[in-house]
């Protein structure tokens, strides 16, 4: 695969990755999994990066799933590298200390519904589609939907989708708590996504990390045991510098520019 099949792209602050395989409906095949992953990777660690959009060539796909060509002929044992490094990859996406806002224009199914719910935030056009189709072919989620439809939909509803296989439009998605805004054309939600990153860009880099980490923690922590790290976070923004920029820019009436340290 040429890495064409992924483009990335920085700048004023915001990481753009787009799967570019619209005549694939953006499929996710093993060497598109491995490109996200080293994308992410190249956003994590460049300063000049405070923000990643995630979406999709086209307008009818941000990815329709994993690329059931290379399910042939696979058992249990060659197929755990699939489910394993897309597992990693919705991992990383969820605790990079960068925010991730994802553009769903289209098909988001399967393995491409699971990467969109790893992201902190998601945007959609009317003319997206959620779903888990898995079951369709005999198989189940296997890049984490199973562990992260529950926690933004309830049990109910992600049994539901899981058994069925249904999909659901976009507005069904917003109602359930999938996305967080609904927009009406692809060129409004990748303008709207690019504004919201734009304004995320200029936030408090530490604070934001640890505000993610923090709301992250509440799938994985006990409610006190959360509290402990939200006091132990708090506190440690107050020894940032952005802390005495964004203070003394309300006392002063003024606009804070924070130096993300």
């Amino acid at each position: 695969m040429s890495k064409q099949d992924v483009l990335y792209e920085v700048a004023d602050g915001v990481a753009t990755i787009m799967i570019n395989r619209p005549d694939k409906l953006n499929a996710l095949n093993v060497a598109v999994v491995k490109t996200l992953r080293e994308f992410f990777k190249n956003a994590e660690d460049d300063p000049a990066v405070r923000v990643v959009v995630l979406t999709g060539a086209g307008e009818k796909a941000f990815a329709a799933g994993a690329d059931i060509t290379e399910f042939k002929d696979k058992d249990s044992k060659t197929v755990r590298p699939l489910a394993e490094n897309g597992q990693d990859l919705c991992t990383f996406m969820e605790s990079m200390s960068k925010p991730v806002i994802a553009a769903v224009n289209g098909f988001a199914l399967g393995g491409g519904c699971e990467i969109c719910m790893a992201c902190d935030i998601r945007y959609a056009s009317a003319n997206a589609l959620f779903g888990q189709p898995e079951i369709n072919l005999g198989i189940i989620p296997g890049f984490g939907g199973t562990a992260r439809l529950p926690r933004l939909v309830g049990l109910g509803m992600a049994k539901e989708l899981t058994y069925s296989g249904n999909h659901i439009k976009a507005d069904e998605a917003l109602r359930i708590g999938l996305v967080n805004k609904v927009f009406e054309s692809v060129e409004d939600l990748r303008a709207a996504a690019m504004k919201l990153a734009g304004k995320l860009a200029l936030k408090p880099g530490v604070a934001v990390k640890l505000a993610k980490q923090s709301l992250n923690k509440a799938w994985t922590m006990s409610v006190g045991d959360n509290l402990k790290f939200e006091v132990d976070a708090f506190c440690e923004t107050f020894d940032t510098e952005d802390k005495d920029i964004g203070v003394d820019a309300f006392i002063s009436k003024g606009k804070p520019e924070f130096k993300h340290e």
